[in-house]
């Protein structure tokens, strides 16, 4: 679902940034009188879970299309809404910089729809009320699915949303509006499953590590270094080696786009979307996850994308928490004095 430059007008794309913006700074806010330390380096590790995760593309059957999750209700689970939308944002931010995945100008509208919605509206409002005290496998499963396929239907409703008032007539609402839903349920369903699994596991192995409950467990089959362990490999064995088999159909919005306009691409013509493009090439390190000479993709340059872009993010989000971290104890010592 990540949406290239040209599906937004810059006056859409700015009001994106500013909302998402907003988003984060109140995210920030929120954190720095209340966060849990001892997650600030899952933070990291998520984030490079969740970066490797996204690499995976996986078919969607009988429709020439795939999909990948997006993380955000993952994220919440194990971090809380606040730090999930920054480490969500964290991931995105590395994509669009370094892999030119989504555009520069289109990175506001990006956080806002794959993150907004699963952290600070379905989370809350469906995740949590679904799980209440009745914290098991079943309960898990159900919320899962029934919340990663609302986060992709809401985020794949307001890119649609987005395009109409940006302009794109090339893009006819209600044609693109029933490609998009569909599309984006089945997306859903795989993310509901991955989802799931890995809270799963995360209930047998430590329990504790789930955001909103307050489970002491009698056996603890993992400590926290464990866990962080365990994802962090995980993390890396999918980018450098499941990534090699992630599906080459083109994803949903993309695949969407190809029925109405026979092409996954739009042209935009302008100085910002000059800008941005010339800000992206320079930055971008690995354009579409390859190497720049070899454009078409390698095998090394799958791996190597997954390597960096999970080591990048692990690092990001892992500083982020440690200048929250900061600034609440700067904050604290200021009332205290």
């Amino acid at each position: 679902m990540h949406m290239a430059d040209a599906l937004l007008s810059p006056a859409v794309g700015i009001g994106m940034w500013t909302a998402s913006g907003g988003t984060l700074a109140y995210s920030v806010s929120k954190l720095k009188n209340d966060m849990d330390e001892s997650k600030i380096p899952l933070m990291g590790v998520m984030g490079a879970f969740v970066f490797a995760a996204q690499m995976i593309n996986f078919t969607i059957p009988m429709t020439g299309s795939s999909g990948h999750i997006s993380g955000g209700i993952l994220l919440s689970v194990l971090l809380g809404p606040f730090a999930a939308f920054i480490t969500l944002a964290s991931v995105l931010l590395i994509q669009a910089l370094f892999f030119a995945d989504g555009g520069l100008l289109a990175l506001g509208a990006n956080m806002f729809n794959m993150g907004f919605f699963s952290c600070f509206v379905v989370y809350p409002l469906i995740f949590k009320p679904m799980i209440k005290n009745n914290l098991n496998d079943k309960t898990i499963f159900k919320a899962s699915m029934i919340s990663a396929v609302l986060s992709l239907q809401l985020g794949a409703f307001f890119v649609v949303i987005e395009t109409l008032f940006s302009g794109k007539t090339e893009l006819p609402f209600t044609a693109f509006l029933m490609l998009m839903q569909p599309i984006h349920l089945a997306i859903g369903v795989g993310e509901g499953l991955a989802t799931a699994a890995t809270v799963m596991f995360i209930l047998k192995a430590r329990p504790q590590l789930i955001s909103f409950t307050n489970v002491k467990s009698s056996k603890d089959n993992f400590s926290n270094k464990k866990i962080a362990a365990v994802l962090l490999a995980a993390s890396l064995f999918i980018g450098t080696g499941l990534s090699l088999f992630a599906s080459s159909n083109p994803d949903g919005l993309e695949w969407s786009m190809e029925k109405i306009l026979s092409s996954s691409e739009l042209e935009a013509k302008g100085s910002i979307y000059e800008k941005m493009d010339n800000i992206q090439e320079k930055t971008s390190i690995m354009p579409d996850y390859s190497f720049k000479n070899n454009p078409e993709g390698s095998v090394s340059g799958t791996s190597f994308s997954g390597l960096i872009g999970s080591a990048a993010t692990l690092i990001i989000a892992y500083l982020i928490g440690i200048i929250i971290r900061k600034f609440k104890k700067n904050t604290s010592m200021t009332k205290a004095s």
